[in-house]
């Protein structure tokens, strides 16, 4: 059994439109219509976003 990371995905739909609205653990967000493309985004940390308050 592997043991919780404490890393929280979020993902809600955004009523009325075809866009999700993803948060990552990081607290970057994004937006796609794209579910597949929302979750490679966010599986893919850091690559693709750098968590708040990097100045890289």
């Amino acid at each position: 059994m592997s043991s919780p990371t404490g890393e929280i995905y979020r993902i809600d739909w955004l009523p009325g439109t075809d866009v999700l609205h993803g948060t990552c653990h990081c607290g970057r967000e994004h937006t796609s219509q794209d579910p597949i493309e929302m979750w490679e985004w966010m599986l893919a940390h850091p690559q693709g976003h750098e968590p708040r308050g990097n100045s890289s």
